[in-house]
């Protein structure tokens, strides 16, 4: 009896735990002007290694641990999306952008909230850059020729924290011209982009993941594993729902939030077809005949 209820509070711990410890580790590495990237890239990595560790001693699915033969194409969009394409739209924007509308972490003479304190503006940055992934996210789904694009991410058949990544780049483009340009334009700091990639980065690597959790309200304010599996459902009815990035404000808001009391389906995917390599995945949106 002690046993179980040790482990059912363990589920109802973990995601708060891993969320926030890496939040709380990632601070040890900031500075006045901002956080080092260093720093955060390992606190990064030592998240997804406890994650891969816990998903084999505590899976929410063991059939999602058999091989799918898709680790080096899922690692492939990792380095392409997450990597060369964020930091080449990132930083060209802010070479751009950012000596015109953006003010000194501080600032009180612009549109942005500068005398805030630090985490109210962070949440800030999150509610406004939430609008734009959401929007960019829904759109995938409704219109069809996105959806070519952001079916790579839905044609996998298990969840696990290495395909947190797999992303067409196309998709990640649209995602970020939709969401970064918004926290330009109200004039966020950098510390603010910063905390807001930071966060994202740590919701999705932990969405994706194969761990067995409990949410409660969590998943009424965060996106979490349980909301995404749904998101993931072969049903339209299911998987057309639960379409925020890092907070789930406008799914409730909306009428997209989608949270049965019940088991996600443990098979999920699309019912298009998908080359299973890397290159293949990358050139298959751009066939005329899908």
């Amino acid at each position: 009896m002690r046993h179980l209820m040790f482990r059912v509070a363990l589920t109802y711990l973990l995601w708060p735990v891993l969320f926030f410890g890496a939040l709380a580790l990632t601070s040890l590495g900031a500075h006045e002007d901002g956080m080092s990237l260093v720093w955060f890239n390992g606190v990064y990595l030592g998240l997804a290694i406890a994650i891969i560790a816990l998903e084999r001693l505590l899976p929410h699915e063991r059939v999602w641990l058999d091989d799918d033969r898709q680790t080096l194409a899922n690692l492939g969009h990792t380095v392409l999306n997450k990597g060369l394409v964020m930091v080449a739209v990132v930083v060209t924007a802010s070479v751009g952008l950012a000596s015109a509308v953006q003010p000194p972490s501080g600032s009180t003479t612009g549109l942005w909230p500068g005398g805030w304190p630090v985490p109210a503006q962070i949440v800030l940055g999150l509610v406004i850059a939430e609008a734009g992934l959401y929007t960019a996210h829904r759109l995938a789904h409704a219109v069809p020729l996105l959806w070519r694009f952001h079916s790579v991410h839905h044609s996998v058949t298990r969840l696990w924290v290495i395909n947190t990544g797999r992303f067409h780049f196309v998709d990640t483009f649209l995602s970020i011209v939709m969401s970064q340009p918004l926290l330009y334009l109200c004039g966020a700091p950098a510390e603010v982009f910063l905390w807001t990639g930071a966060v994202t980065a740590f919701i999705g690597v932990l969405t994706h993941c194969n761990i067995e959790m409990r949410f409660g309200v969590v998943s009424y304010v965060f996106n979490t594993p349980g909301l995404h599996r749904w998101h993931h459902s072969m049903d339209k009815s299911e998987g057309d729902r639960n379409f925020g990035e890092n907070l789930m404000l406008f799914d409730l808001a909306l009428g997209t939030f989608y949270n049965p009391d019940r088991r996600p389906p443990v098979r999920i995917g699309i019912t298009e077809p998908m080359p299973a390599s890397f290159v293949g995945q990358l050139l298959e949106p751009f066939r005329s005949e899908r």
